[in-house]
Parts: structure tokens; sequence; C-alpha cells
């Protein structure tokens, strides 16, 4: 199947299963099926999360950070062929550093790349960054598992 680039939102939900308001995933920009991906997530005030993280002082969370930097990877693997039907998820997370607030208005640009894959495990990194900032760095382990329409 062919991927035409960029990819809307539309798009991606027809890769991944996730949707409102867990979909973190705006626009995918580049893609290289199995290998890597750069996308965007743009925040604004009207996000659900922002109403209580934290009232007065929105704060786009750490860990919903990681979890779009880990759908952009999915998109990375499930755009191969023999991915195709499988669900990609986190066995682990390692060496992750914040280095920044991402707040409402940011747009945050998304990069994960695969490094390595043994049968349907894999690992990768990835790293999300603000106005050419570093916000967020990690490395991300992942099983992908056959799931249910």
């Amino acid at each position: 199947m062919s991927y035409p680039l960029p990819m809307n939102y539309a798009d991606i939900q027809n890769i991944l299963p996730h949707r409102y308001p867990f979909l973190l995933i705006d626009r995918v920009l580049e893609l290289v099926p199995g290998q890597s991906a750069k996308g965007l997530k743009q925040l604004s005030g009207n996000e659900i999360f922002f109403q209580g993280h934290f009232p007065g002082e929105p704060i786009f969370p750490g860990v919903l950070q990681i979890e779009a930097l880990a759908q952009l990877g999915g998109v990375a693997l499930l755009t191969l062929p023999e991915n195709e039907g499988k669900l990609p998820l986190f066995t682990g997370i390692e060496k992750t550093r914040f280095r920044g607030v991402v707040r409402p208005g940011d747009t945050l640009h998304l990069s994960t790349q695969i490094t390595r894959m043994r049968g349907d495990f894999g690992f990768g990194t990835a790293e999300a960054k603000v106005n050419d900032e570093i916000v967020c760095q990690t490395e991300l382990m992942f099983a992908l598992i056959y799931h249910k329409d």
C-alpha cells in the first residue's frame, strides 16, 4: 500500500487504531516504513488534558509526549505490509529526559527511529522539539501483537 505524504489526521486513523482524545499525532511529514517517521502535534488550549494539567498553568504532560512519539513509531511499523493488523505495545521506556515545557499553542515536532527488530519485538529512539529545542528524548521498547478490530 502507498502512503502519500504529508499524512493528515484521517490518513493516520487508517493506520493506527487510536481515536480522539488519545490519537496524539496530527500530521506525518516523513516516513520510511519500518524505519522512521517525522510528524507534528499542534497543541491548542482546547485539548482535554490542559483542563487539569495544570489549572492556570497548562502543560502538555510528559507521558503524553512519550505516547505521541510511540504512536509515530507505530505509523512507521504498521506501514510495512507484514505488520498490517498488528498493534504496537510498550514493553519498556528507558533513558527518558524532559528538557522543556510544552504549552498550548506550541507545535511539537516529533521524530522516531526504529533501531532494531527481533521478530515481533523492537527498539527505537525518539525525540520531540518545540522551536528547534529538544523537550523530550527517550528510548522505546515494544512488541507487535495481533489485535481484533
